[in-house]
C-alpha cells in the first residue's frame, strides 16, 4: 500500500473499534487545511484512500461485512461519514496480543508459558511505528508497551514457577534493559543469576540440541557422585581388575575407584558381574601364560560393552584399549572412536533412558600424545552423531578432574560446541581441523 494509504489503516486500527469521522482523518494525516475548513474535496481525497483500502483489506471478504465500514456521525449540525476498522482477533496482532497477555495472568504458570511466548512471537519491534509520533496513537502504542512489560515480567515469573530460571534470565534481562531506573527489576534479574549458578554448581559448560533432544554437560567434580546418572568406565581388552601394588591396574584409575567405590572393594563380585555380562560377547583370543604371567589372558575386541547393572542405573564398562603383555595399554583415534560409538549404541538399548556420566576416556592422567580438548570433542563428536539416529539418554556428562582442567582448553570445546546446530552437526572444516589428531599411545598402566 501507499504509505499514506497504509498511515490511514494505522489510524483505524489505533481506533480500537471506533469510528473516526472523515474530517478528523483528513486534520490528523493530511494536516489542517489553510482556511482551517475541511471541504468536501479534502472529503474526497479521504474517501479515494479508504477506497484503496478496502481494495486492500477487503480482498477475498464477504462483500455484505466489509473490514471497513462506512457510518454517519453526528458531530455538528449536520452528519458526516465515519470509518470503522472490523477485524476479528487473528486479523489484528494487536488485539491477540493484548488478549494472550490477559488470559495468561489468569492461567496456571505452564498453561501462561505458552500463551506468552506466543504473544511474545506477535513483538516485531516498537508497534505502529509509521505513526508512533502521532497524537492518536499514543494510548494505544503506551498499552501495548505496557502489555508488553507484562508479558515479560509474567513469563519471567512463570519460568521460575516451573523451576527453570535459566529460561526466565534472558526474559529478565531484557526486561530490565527496558526499565534502567527500576531496581525491582534489576534485583529480579541478581536473583535469577543467582539461581543459575547455584543450579549449575560445577558445570563449565552446558548446550542444549533441541532438535536431537539430549543436551551436553562439561562439569569439573567427581564421576562417582554422579548418583543420577549411568556411568561409563573405559576398561582395557582383557578386563583386568586387580589393583594390588599398581601393577596391573592403578588404584588411581577410574577402573580402579569403581572397584574400590561401587563394589567396595570385593574383586570377585566385579569379576562375577563382567563375566556374566561377558557371556554374549564373543572373544577375540587368548594369551598364553608364558607370554603374559600377569593379569587375564582372555581378549576381547574393541568396543565390546558390559552394562553392569546397580540400584537405579547402571555402568558400562566398555574396551577403548588394548594392554600389551608389557601390561602398557595402547589405542588410537580410530579405536577409541569405534568403542565410543558401540558405547552408545549399547547405552541405547540398555540405558534406561537415564543421563550418561563419563570420563576423559583414554586421557590416562594426561599421559597420552592427544590434546585433552581434542579428545573430549570426539567424545562428543561421536555422541552426537550416534543421537541423531537413535535417542538413547537425555544428557551426555563428561566429568573431569578438577586437578585436570588447568590442561585443558574448554575454549577449544566451547568453540566447537557453539558451532553446531541444533542437531549437533558441525561445518565440516571446523570438525576435520579440531578432530585431528596423531595415534596417541597411553605411556603407563591403564589409568581410564
Amino acid at each position: 500500500m501507499p504509505p499514506l494509504t497504509t498511515k490511514l489503516l494505522l489510524r483505524l486500527v489505533a481506533a480500537e473499534g471506533e469510528a473516526v469521522p472523515v474530517t478528523r482523518l483528513y486534520r490528523e494525516l493530511w494536516g489542517l487545511p489553510h482556511n482551517g475548513q475541511v471541504t468536501r474535496a479534502h472529503r474526497t481525497q479521504v474517501q479515494q484512500r479508504i477506497s484503496e483500502l478496502r481494495k486492500a483489506v477487503d480482498a477475498g471478504e464477504d462483500a455484505t461485512s466489509p473490514l471497513v465500514r462506512t457510518e454517519q456521525m453526528l458531530s455538528g449540525p449536520y452528519p458526516e461519514s465515519a470509518y470503522r476498522l472490523v477485524l476479528d482477533r487473528d486479523r489484528l496482532d494487536s488485539t491477540e496480543f493484548i488478549e494472550l497477555v490477559n488470559e495468561a495472568t489468569f492461567s496456571d504458570p505452564a498453561t501462561a508459558v505458552v500463551l506468552l511466548n506466543r504473544a511474545l512471537g506477535l513483538w516485531k519491534g516498537r508497534p505502529l511505528q509509521e505513526v508512533a509520533e502521532s497524537d492518536f496513537a499514543e494510548p494505544l502504542v503506551r498499552r501495548l508497551m505496557g502489555t508488553l512489560d507484562t508479558a515479560r515480567g509474567e513469563l519471567v515469573r512463570a519460568q521460575a514457577d516451573l523451576g527453570h530460571p535459566e529460561l526466565a534470565l534472558p526474559v529478565a534481562e531484557e526486561r530490565a534493559a527496558g526499565r534502567p531506573d527500576d531496581s525491582a527489576a534489576a534485583a529480579a534479574v541478581r536473583s535469577l543469576r543467582r539461581r543459575v549458578r547455584a543450579r549449575r554448581g560445577d558445570e563449565i559448560l552446558r548446550r542444549e540440541f533441541t532438535g536431537i533432544s539430549t543436551r551436553l554437560v562439561v562439569k569439573a567434580g567427581d564421576l562417582f557422585d554422579q548418583h543420577d546418572a549411568n556411568m561409563a568406565v573405559g576398561f582395557c581388552d582383557t578386563f583386568d581388575t586387580a589393583t594390588e601394588n599398581d601393577v596391573i591396574i592403578s588404584r588411581d584409575s577410574v577402573q580402579g575407584q569403581l572397584l574400590d567405590r561401587v563394589y567396595g572393594g570385593d574383586r570377585g563380585l566385579l569379576d562375577r558381574a563382567l563375566r556374566k555380562g561377558l557371556q554374549r560377547v564373543e572373544p577375540s583370543g587368548t594369551e598364553h601364560v608364558r607370554d603374559k604371567p600377569k593379569g587375564k589372558r582372555i581378549r576381547y575386541p574393541i568396543g565390546s560393552v558390559v552394562p553392569l547393572s546397580l540400584p537405579g542405573r547402571r555402568v558400562f564398562a566398555f574396551v577403548h584399549c588394548r594392554q600389551g603383555n608389557d601390561l602398557v595399554t595402547r589405542s588410537d583415534r580410530d579405536e577409541l572412536r569405534l568403542s565410543l560409538e558401540c558405547l552408545w549404541a549399547d547405552i541405547a538399548v540398555h540405558g534406561l533412558r537415564k543421563p550418561t556420566a563419563i570420563p576423559l576416556v583414554g586421557s590416562g592422567l594426561a599421559r597420552v600424545e592427544l590434546e585433552l580438548e581434542q579428545l573430549m570433542i570426539l567424545i562428543i563428536d561421536t555422541f552426537l552423531a550416534s543421537s541423531r539416529s537413535e535417542r538413547h539418554t537425555p544428557e551426555l556428562r563428561i566429568v573431569v578432574r578438577p586437578g585436570d582442567l588447568h590442561a585443558i582448553r574448554i575454549s577449544e570445546v566451547a568453540r566447537f560446541v557453539e558451532a553446531l546446530d541444533h542437531h549437533g552437526q558441525a561445518p565440516g572444516d571446523l570438525r576435520g581441523r579440531l578432530l585431528d589428531s596423531a595415534t596417541f599411545t597411553a605411556k603407563g598402566h591403564a589409568r581410564s
